[in-house]
């Protein structure tokens, strides 16, 4: 009709004021322009203009996310974007948006049913996580979902399932003196240690306990157990002055790696249950001498923490290789390959027995998926590391 004007008619109002503005600036292809116009908004108007928005054409509300893309309003732009059909990248805005249990639900109507999980995780939705990892049948990451949920119990079955003894016996090492089934955690946790070979840690477990108070100080099941570690160490006569430098305190030898873990530098501001989360993920590793545990030239495995015995750092795999270096309990190798894909730089073989911890780049990539905080502090560290290196070699 000849009356009518640009912003009258069906939509007019949303095809008005600076809607129109910035519209038509995308629709120029001119999305910067149209972005920084969004951005000096007040906080109310772009409230008001994505309102309008989503009234508008699939076109036009394409427009707008593009723009609100580039203004970084990620939430925004998935909250618009939301209903068309195209989940995963709703989903992927609202993960960028920091909206992680909205993520996980429109990950879960894309069918991809792992980011749904870690998303959730992420988002503290740890109920709705496990339940997506329940039905993938990821039994490691429900256990460690049932850990932060204080489910310790449950955790240290599924644990004790997968055959991660020192995961095991950390699950259980949550249980609360308070809890009725302190003793039972208590118990288990001094068999798990000991079948491990960590009777010493075991011994120290049971000390604690018994120290708590003066009711599990004369339990006579935690006496017994307490009986039997001392037979195992050969300390009968001993047994009363050991017990009483591990109450007061004495150090007792972390043979599991959870120091040499947290003395890596990558690791070195990350908070006592994140670290705890990290050393969950860690797998026994075992050698012989000789045995080749990092192949140069073939892809990253991930970390690689030695515990006990040696291994030698070699330039290559051919028989005159030369030898690089020695390493021994506490050190580390591959922390690179967790963080980035590429092959391996040198070769490392077994000098003698070797007992080992291994952190895959997988594993360790779900930890940053659900550690925010985490991430930050390690990423910021190994940057930090990496330049130390780069001006090391440039002088």
């Amino acid at each position: 009709m000849a009356g009518e004007t640009a912003g009258s008619g069906r939509g007019g109002a949303m095809r008005g004021g600076t809607l129109q503005v910035v519209q038509t600036l995308a629709a120029q292809g001119e999305p910067e322009r149209a972005a920084q116009l969004y951005e000096e908004l007040g906080a109310a108007q772009r409230e008001r203009l994505r309102k309008e928005a989503s009234q508008g054409t699939a076109k036009e509300r394409h427009w707008l996310v593009d723009v609100l893309r580039r203004a970084r309003d990620f939430t925004g732009a998935a909250r618009l974007l939301d209903g068309s059909g195209d989940d995963v990248k709703v989903a992927d805005l609202y993960a960028q948006g920091g909206q992680h249990v909205a993520a996980a639900e429109a990950y879960l109507r894309a069918g991809e049913v792992e980011r749904a999980a870690a998303a959730f995780e992420r988002g503290g939705a740890l109920e709705r996580a496990l339940e997506v990892y329940r039905g993938l049948g990821a039994s490691e990451s429900m256990a460690h979902c049932l850990v932060r949920l204080g489910r310790h119990f449950e955790a240290a079955d599924l644990y004790h399932q997968l055959g991660q003894a020192h995961a095991e016996a950390e699950a259980l090492g949550g249980v609360l003196a308070e809890d009725p089934r302190y003793v039972e955690a208590v118990l288990r946790t001094c068999k798990v240690l000991d079948a491990g070979g960590f009777t010493h840690r075991a011994l120290a477990v049971l000390a604690d306990a018994l120290s708590s108070s003066e009711l599990l100080r004369v339990d006579p099941v935690l006496v017994t157990e307490k009986a039997r570690l001392l037979r195992r160490m050969g300390l009968d006569v001993e047994a009363e002055a050991l017990l009483a430098r591990l109450a007061a305190g004495a150090s007792v030898p972390e043979a599991s790696g959870y120091r040499f873990l947290k003395a890596i530098p990558i690791f070195g501001e990350l908070p006592l249950e994140d670290m705890k989360d990290l050393y969950r993920l860690a797998r026994p590793v075992t050698a012989t001498p000789g045995t080749v545990m990092l192949e140069k030239g073939a892809p990253g495995t991930g970390l690689l923490v030695l515990l006990e015995g040696s291994v030698d750092v070699f330039s290559g795999n051919e028989p005159n290789a030369r030898l690089l270096n020695t390493l021994g309990p506490g050190s580390h190798l591959g922390e690179i390959s967790l963080v980035q894909d590429g092959p391996v730089s040198a070769n490392v073989r077994a000098k003698t027995a070797v007992r080992a911890l291994r952190i895959t780049r997988e594993s360790f990539q779900h930890f940053l998926a659900t550690h925010d905080t985490a991430s930050l502090h390690i990423y910021r560290l190994f940057t930090q590391s990496l330049a130390a290196r780069v001006r090391a070699l440039s002088s």
